[in-house]
C-alpha cells in the first residue's frame, strides 16, 4: 500500500520523540530516514511506501516536497505536526520499525556519509531534479535484505 509521504514523515518524527530522550529529528536526517524506509519497502514488498520521488541532492537523498514543507525549521529539530501516527498494514508496520531502529542512532551527517557510499546515490547524477530510480533502490536494498 502507498501512503502520503507527509504521513510517513510525521510517523518518523513522532517515533524519534519517543526514542531515547525524545530528540527532535532534523530535516536532513528525516530525508535520509525516508530514503531508507522507501528502499527497504521496495525491496520487501515490491511497491513504494510513498509515491513521491527521491532525488540525489548534494547532501544525499531528498524527497523535495518534504524538504520544502519542513525547511522553515532550518537545521533544527522538526516538531511533529500530529500526535497520531499513521498506521501501516501489519507487515509494513513491522518493517517500518525495523528500519527505524537500524538507522535512528546515526547522526544526520553519519546517514549522509552512508548514503554517499551506496549504489543508488552513487549511480545517480547529483542535483535538484535528478531522481534516484525506484528500481535502483529496490535492487540495492534487496541485496541488503538477503
Amino acid at each position: 500500500m502507498t501512503y502520503p509521504v507527509l504521513d510517513i514523515a510525521n510517523k518518523l518524527l513522532l517515533k524519534a520523540t519517543e526514542y531515547d530522550g525524545g530528540e527532535l529529528m532534523s530535516n536532513m536526517k528525516l530525508q535520509k530516514m525516508l530514503y531508507y524506509q522507501q528502499g527497504y519497502h521496495l525491496a520487501a514488498f515490491g511497491t513504494p511506501l510513498f509515491s513521491e520521488e527521491v532525488e540525489a541532492w548534494m547532501y544525499g537523498p531528498v524527497v523535495p516536497c518534504v524538504y520544502e514543507h519542513f525547511k522553515k525549521f532550518g537545521a533544527g529539530g522538526i516538531i511533529p505536526e500530529t500526535q497520531t501516527p499513521t498506521l501501516l498494514v501489519e507487515e509494513e508496520e513491522a518493517l517500518f520499525y525495523d528500519v527505524f531502529n537500524a538507522y535512528i542512532n546515526f547522526s544526520a551527517l553519519g546517514l549522509m556519509e552512508k548514503t554517499h557510499n551506496e549504489s543508488p546515490w552513487l549511480s545517480t547524477p547529483r542535483g535538484v531534479g535528478n531522481v534516484i530510480s525506484k528500481d535502483k533502490m529496490r535492487r540495492y536494498f534487496e541485496k541488503q535484505l538477503a
